[in-house]
């Protein structure tokens, strides 16, 4: 059986870059697998995946890429997120919650936190560390957001379905 589907939120070239470098950095190698992102969704069922294709297309057909901020740092216990804000980001993500409820696991169908990991899977000492360190130089910014994604989870690496540019950034 196919494995869920993982959406996320796509970064502007230099953001991706930026938060892959801090990921790098950051992440116990081994179980770093992944590019940096910012998961709107951990686990939509495979069977909604023409319907979630359908919604994302008209989304990003829809949407200029959205004004979004890296607003703070946040201890995850075992890691280090950036915290992320965007109003209109949350309505997107409220929009397509309400269209897949009752489809949702319990944590997607919770709040969302927006972050972006840059560590996880350490000692809380070494987070703790980590989180110190990036507030030293730590001052809030503005994000690219420039479309939509969902991924197949297939148990290590994702694997891409689509991605979606917002209208103005294509």
């Amino acid at each position: 059986m196919a494995g869920p589907l993982i959406v996320t939120a796509l970064l502007g070239a230099a953001d991706q870059a930026r938060f892959d470098r801090l990921r790098t950095a950051h992440f116990p190698p081994e179980r770093n697998q992944l590019d940096a992102h910012l998961t709107m969704f951990h686990a939509i069922p495979p069977l909604l995946e023409e319907e979630l294709r359908h919604r994302l297309a008209a989304l990003a057909a829809e949407v200029a890429p959205v004004r979004a901020t890296v607003s703070g740092l946040m201890n995850l216990g075992g890691g280090v997120a950036y915290r992320i804000v965007s109003d209109e980001l949350d309505s997107i993500r409220s929009e397509l919650a309400d269209a897949f409820r009752g489809h949702l696991t319990q944590q997607d169908s919770h709040g969302w936190r927006p972050h972006i990991t840059v560590q996880n899977k350490v000692t809380s000492s070494v987070a703790i560390a980590t989180l110190a360190a990036l507030e030293r130089d730590f001052t809030p910014r503005p994000l690219a957001v420039t479309g939509l994604a969902y991924y197949h989870y297939e148990g290590g690496p994702w694997r891409l379905g689509r991605r979606y540019a917002f209208r103005a950034a294509r």
